[in-house]
């Protein structure tokens, strides 16, 4: 098994089992991302550099949130007191003044050690509970499991691009 202190390195490719797979994946793109994040500094954290205007640290908080709603608000049907606490009044990533980096990345970790307990508890042929995100009412089948980890998995992989290219821009640091 891939722990998160192990994920700096991609999952090994003799992995059969498709559940650690894609936890393996994740629990890797945590790690690109709090290296991305570890090697700012000062404003960096919170300086947009793209013009779309987020932030490295509102990038971190969009995927925190993202996971939570998919796993906990949706596959689990958790009530959750603010599932777009990511999002400001206009649907725009946001961070407070007070909110830190090391608050941020912890977040992040906690998060992907929820998605863990909860993936072990299931099959990833099991479908998303009624309720939370997915009401009763809702039009189209609820996801399985394993649709929903391979969804979380892509926005990692797309916003760790992101963070790439920010990367760059701020510091021409490359590389995973």
């Amino acid at each position: 098994m891939i722990t998160p202190s192990d994920a700096a390195h991609k999952p090994a490719r003799e992995i059969a089992d498709p559940k650690e797979l894609l936890l393996g994946y994740l629990d890797y793109y945590r790690s690109v991302i709090t290296r991305k994040i570890e090697g700012l500094a000062g404003s960096d954290f919170s300086r947009s550099r793209v013009p779309s205007g987020w932030t490295p640290l509102e990038l971190v908080k969009h995927l925190t949130y993202m996971e939570q709603r998919w796993l906990r608000w949706g596959f689990m049907a958790e009530q959750i007191q603010s599932p777009h606490g990511d999002e400001d009044e206009a649907g725009r990533w946001h961070v407070a003044p007070e909110e830190t980096a090391a608050e941020l990345i912890g977040a992040l970790h906690a998060v992907g050690e929820r998605t863990r307990r909860i993936v072990s508890q299931a099959e990833l042929t099991d479908i998303a509970a009624p309720g939370g995100r997915f009401s009763e009412g809702d039009s189209g089948p609820r996801p399985t499991l394993g649709w929903i980890l391979m969804y979380v998995l892509q926005e990692y992989a797309r916003h760790a691009g992101h963070l790439d290219i920010a990367r760059e821009l701020i510091d021409h640091a490359t590389g995973e």
